[in-house]
């Protein structure tokens, strides 16, 4: 049962997925029809997100219209849905290419064209952190969800050492930052950063920011407020080392200021 034109958003809710386009479209016309579809096939089906869930949904969905032939409106949404439910280009390109050798070449050609328009907004962004990948040693890691409210923007984490000295390669996306922070210490403690690719900036309360390049260390004394991330138009990455101190703790701030950062050459 491909869905329609202009579909209302389809939402991963516990209880159900809300669903017009049926009755919208055809509501006179096939009453019955647009009741199936709104009610049975996104209110019911659809719905069953702890069965499985709507990322899963939607690569199924997509397989089952590309194999069919069907590459019209009707891909088009669930593509879109498929990126909404959290389906990366990557996974897509993947997900298609193995289509093709099961369902047709020819299907795979027409989707990969809706799919491309779908994802183009993520094609730049996407070379863009492949080439930084390139240039750096270290892995980029995982997106730092645990630390996200301390961030402006995207940073990931990859824990480099976990012997003698916690050591982790942290990643900031072009215009992400960290709040001002202190690492609080009655005696040791403090941080120590040493800049492995792209272009960051790190600043102390009441001092001009530092323009942090690959090579650069920056040695953060404890109890002292600062801030640190990536240039503006600039993937950066950075080691971050803590050393042993005594009664350690960290306390997050306020965000940079907008204004401030943006200000910066």
């Amino acid at each position: 049962m491909a869905n329609s034109q202009n579909p209302a958003k389809l939402t991963d809710k516990p209880s159900e997925i809300k669903q017009t386009a049926g009755r919208s479209q055809l509501g006179e016309f096939a009453p019955k029809f647009a009741q199936l579809n709104d009610d049975v096939l996104f209110g019911e089906v659809w719905s069953r997100t702890d069965k499985l869930a709507l990322r899963d949904r939607s690569i199924v969905t997509v397989t089952a219209l590309v194999s069919s032939g069907i590459i019209d409106s009707s891909l088009t949404f669930h593509l879109q849905e498929a990126k909404k439910n959290g389906v990366t280009r990557t996974e897509i390109a993947e997900i298609l290419t193995q289509v093709a050798f099961y369902a047709g070449w020819p299907k795979a050609w027409g989707a990969f064209r809706q799919a491309k328009e779908v994802w183009n907004d993520e094609t730049a962004a996407a070379d863009e952190r492949e080439s930084f990948e390139r240039e750096m040693i270290f892995p980029i890691g995982e997106p730092n969800d645990a630390y996200a409210k301390y961030f402006i923007g995207q940073s990931y984490l990859a824990p480099i050492s976990t012997e003698q000295i916690n050591i982790a390669n942290v990643t900031f996306e072009p215009g992400c930052r960290n709040n001002w922070h202190i690492h609080h210490a009655t005696k040791g403690g403090g941080q120590l950063l040493v800049c492995v690719a792209g272009e960051g900036w790190y600043q102390e309360w009441g001092k001009p920011a530092r323009k942090l390049l690959p090579g650069d260390v920056v040695n953060i004394p404890a109890n002292v407020k600062h801030w640190h991330g990536a240039a503006k138009d600039k993937w950066f990455a950075h080691l971050a080392m803590s050393p042993t101190g005594e009664n350690v703790s960290n306390e997050w701030l306020e965000p940079v200021d907008d204004t401030d950062y943006n200000a910066l050459p």
